[in-house]
């Protein structure tokens, strides 16, 4: 087994196909956890229980998590396991496993440990805990991000293929975006809560991180039935993940409301995102996201802070030695809310609500930045409360809502740290919001190195009056070029792959950057593309902006079809480099963007 075998649901099948044991892909989780030497993922380490379970895991057919490494924060229950919610006061050994973990395990998954977090699940920065706090993924100086921290820190260095996070407020989100990982929070009721200890019972849910969109989203899937014993529980249609609209309208903040707290790259970051989103064939139109943030604020402003606190129970008033300095501070404020209070807040949370229903009428979903800016450890260290707080901006109305969200890593930022949007809708659009959140994930996968494998597009056939054209570097989806075809009435049919005979060129030149496809009689190798169909009509103005040594010839393709295509001109590729072995052109941009990161984070201090 190679040790940097990805942990991907993909990659971790095809090991098992190839005969991989279980009990060796547990054994390299353990040893990836060791070599990281961070004592402040998890407060559980079950290392003899996991392997023990490998090795006696049994068949593999009809489970398809078969295998499959996770952990699960330390606020939801494991069978054997201490339940401390941070709190090693509070700890005791679950008797039974939660609903959803007991799902996961029936499909074959093993339990790495228990995850730290911020006490109680109250905050977003991950630094409220007893424990030695978790280190961020990618860079040390920045919050973990919480209250789900060792659970998104698990999944972004490359120890678990997913982990169970929780959200009431953005836990299952805002650590995803610190850590460049995705973070799926799903419609309220979906997953049980059975075995969770909440929070804000009305507003918590489980949620799942995963590198990938597809993996967080099958993990969700897999996850999902209606619990019985789970009184908030609801009865949701099975979650399948389908084709994207032709036609997205998405609603994103007014550049008057859009908080980035002075951050202008985050802006920068924001809106380059929102051009690959109109590439896609997505209309984005703006609104004024100030009744959003006033439910945001009613959140910690308002009587759902009593809530936390009759979660706690007597503990806040008969021994709150026991508790986190910080999380005693916020969860005290609870006992000086009376119902009159709180009956107010839910009347102005009603009228909120239906403003914002009436804002999205005709908006299939939200786009927001995950958070407003990144947050040192040394600025939360000197005020615990305000940057949580700002932290909170995109995340904290969605619950009060009822609404589904899911943050999506999309490459890296100017400065070279991880960019992120969160896409928001309503109840139950769980599916719709993954679909639309594959158009733009990119870049490696969290802190691993590991390239993002090719996402999954639904394939289609060209019509009369249609020309098929193949493209392998930026008029891909998503991509600068993408515009262009698009524009010209381009339609997405497939991704493919050329027969091993050609090879890819990074050419002299741009922006943007551009490879050259050359057909080779000897060493060549299959390179990734995609089909787009373009009106014949167009065909003659998107020649017209092709540049030389490009053009338009025949590319044949690994199924056996011939289409039309970019191919370079011999006299075009010498003296370029030879980036073949990246497989396609996207892969090799992730590469370009995370050697320049790490080149940037080795740099001396000045």
């Amino acid at each position: 087994m190679t040790e940097d075998l990805p942990f991907t649901l993909p990659a971790l099948r095809a090991a098992y196909d190839a005969g991989q044991r279980p009990e060796d892909v547990i054994a390299l989780a353990y040893a990836r956890l060791d070599a990281i030497g961070d004592p402040g993922i998890l407060i559980h380490d079950a290392r003899e229980a996991a392997l023990a379970a490998a090795r006696v895991l049994g068949p593999r057919e009809g489970k398809p998590l078969w295998g499959i490494p996770f952990v699960a924060k330390d606020n939801i229950d494991v069978a054997g396991m201490p339940t401390t919610a941070a709190c090693p006061d509070f700890s005791y050994v679950a008797e039974r496993d939660a609903f959803v973990v007991e799902r996961l395990l029936s499909a074959g998954a093993i339990c790495l440990g228990k995850a730290n977090l911020d006490q109680f699940a109250t905050g977003l920065v991950g630094v409220r805990t007893p424990y030695p706090v978790p280190r961020n993924a990618l860079d040390p100086e920045i919050v973990p991000g919480g209250s789900s921290s060792g659970s998104a820190v698990a999944v972004a260095q490359g120890f678990a293929c997913f982990s169970l996070g929780t959200d009431t407020a953005g836990s299952g989100r805002v650590p995803a975006a610190l850590n460049g990982i995705v973070g799926l929070k799903p419609t309220l009721g979906a997953l049980s809560s059975s075995g969770m200890i909440p929070a804000c019972r009305t507003l918590d849910t489980i949620s799942i991180f995963a590198l990938t969109v597809s993996d967080a989203f099958e993990v969700f899937a897999l996850a999902q039935a209606e619990d019985p014993e789970d009184a908030y529980s609801r009865g949701l249609p099975a979650p399948s993940l389908s084709p994207v609209p032709p036609r997205l309208k998405i609603a994103v903040p007014t550049r008057a409301s859009l908080v980035t707290d002075g951050d202008s790259v985050q802006d920068a970051s924001f809106h380059a995102t929102l051009t690959q989103l109109r590439t896609t064939g997505a209309e984005v139109v703006e609104l004024d996201f100030e009744p959003f943030y006033e439910v945001a604020r009613l959140l910690y402003e308002g009587a759902w802070v009593a809530e936390r606190t009759a979660a706690l129970g007597a503990r806040l008033t008969e021994k709150p030695e026991t508790l986190h300095p910080v999380t005693r501070q916020i969860i005290s404020s609870g006992l000086n809310l009376s119902a009159v209070d709180a009956f107010r807040a839910q009347y102005r949370l009603a009228d909120l609500r239906k403003t914002c229903a009436e804002l999205m009428t005709g908006i299939d979903m939200l786009c927001v930045p995950t958070m407003p800016r990144f947050v040192t450890v040394a600025e939360i260290t000197a005020d615990p409360i305000g940057p949580n707080s700002l932290l909170g901006t995109y995340t904290n109305f969605v619950n009060l809502l009822d609404m589904s969200g899911i943050a999506v890593p999309c490459g890296l930022r100017a400065d070279g740290r991880p960019a992120s949007v969160t896409f928001l809708g309503r109840a139950g659009a769980d599916a719709s919001l993954a679909a639309a959140a594959t158009l733009i994930e990119q870049g490696t996968l969290g802190a691993t190195g590991w390239a993002r494998p090719p996402r999954p597009l639904p394939s289609g056939e060209s019509r009369a009056g249609e020309l098929p054209v193949f493209v392998c570097g930026a008029h891909m989806s998503g991509m600068a070029l993408n515009g262009e075809l698009v524009s010209l009435g381009g339609r997405f049919l497939k991704a493919c792959l050329t027969t091993p005979s050609y090879k890819l060129y990074d050419l002299a030149g741009g922006p943007p950057k551009r490879p050259g496809l050359s057909r080779q009689e000897i060493g060549g190798r299959a390179i990734a593309g995609e089909l787009w169909a373009l009106p014949v009509a167009s065909v003659g103005a998107f020649l017209e902006g092709i540049p030389a040594p490009l053009g338009l010839g025949k590319v044949q393709l690994q199924d056996g079809s011939v289409e039309v295509g970019f191919i370079c001109e011999g006299i075009g590729v010498e003296g370029a480099e030879d980036v073949s072995e990246h497989g396609d052109w996207r892969s090799y941009l992730d590469h370009l963007a995370a050697a320049r990161s790490r080149e940037a984070a080795s740099a001396p201090v000045k």
